[in-house]
């Protein structure tokens, strides 16, 4: 199953899978796309073969080595990127990433000649992930519009005072973006949507849609802290040239 998300730019496609209509079996039933989580290899090719064709890409995605970088790959490239991001400014080049509570954020150039893909787990948000990709773009910040993907919602993300101070260390407006947890000394519940948009904002760019799911608390999604082992999401974008 996919879920499309339009960015009202023409040329320009791009959508992020649920966990149902796949092969896989459990856990990692069953629209599984990684081939780093122990789902057996077969059928995560033939999940990805599903998804050129369900969702009617010009070609196959260059996936990733996630690793919780701040690196960016510009595609097309060789082999497999050590990168958490992938920037293209190729007519058909399909950018992608992969998540299952961490934050996909997707990016389009207003004219429909750039797009790019973002892993953005706590570790990549606060580093930079998302600054390091606007900075592949050759228009201005204010030309960009991004999309927010299936995340862990602020009601779910519970972490401790050490990911807490290192936002806030980065950015002093990020205190905003952190509650405690009533239930528990010492932890905080961090909403990783706003982070993301403050931090997008502060490099100028102010359109910014999605943001509203919670992979933990929705069973369409994969989701690590839900259940570990599972599977992994996709969230995509690429455009046809004009």
């Amino acid at each position: 199953m996919l879920l499309n998300v339009d960015f009202a730019i023409t040329g320009v496609h791009a959508g992020v899978t649920t966990r149902e209509g796949g092969v896989s079996h459990a856990p990692f039933d069953s629209f599984n796309l990684a081939s780093h989580v122990g789902d057996v290899q077969s059928a995560v090719e033939q999940n990805r073969t599903l998804l050129v064709q369900q969702a009617n890409l010009p070609q196959m995605p260059q996936f990733l080595n996630q690793t919780h970088t701040t690196d960016v790959a510009c595609l097309p490239c060789d082999g497999t990127p050590n990168t958490d991001a992938a920037y293209t400014n190729q007519s058909g080049v399909v950018c992608a990433v992969l998540t299952a509570d961490c934050l996909p954020v997707l990016f389009a150039a207003k004219n429909g000649r750039e797009v790019a893909a973002a892993h953005a787990g706590w570790r990549g948000l606060c580093n930079g992930i998302l600054e390091n990709t606007v900075a592949q773009f050759a228009c201005a910040a204010h030309d960009i519009v991004a999309y927010l993907g299936p995340a862990i919602g602020k009601t779910a993300f519970q972490v401790g005072e050490e990911v807490r101070e290192a936002f806030i260390k980065a950015d002093d407006q990020a205190v905003s973006a952190f509650v405690h947890d009533p239930n528990e000394e010492g932890k905080f519940f961090a909403d990783i949507y706003q982070l993301a948009r403050q931090r997008l904002q502060k490099c100028g760019l102010y359109e910014i849609r999605g943001g509203e799911f919670c992979t933990v608390n929705d069973a369409r999604f994969f989701s690590y802290r839900r259940a570990n082992p599972t599977g992994r999401m996709a969230s995509f974008i690429y455009f046809n040239q004009r």
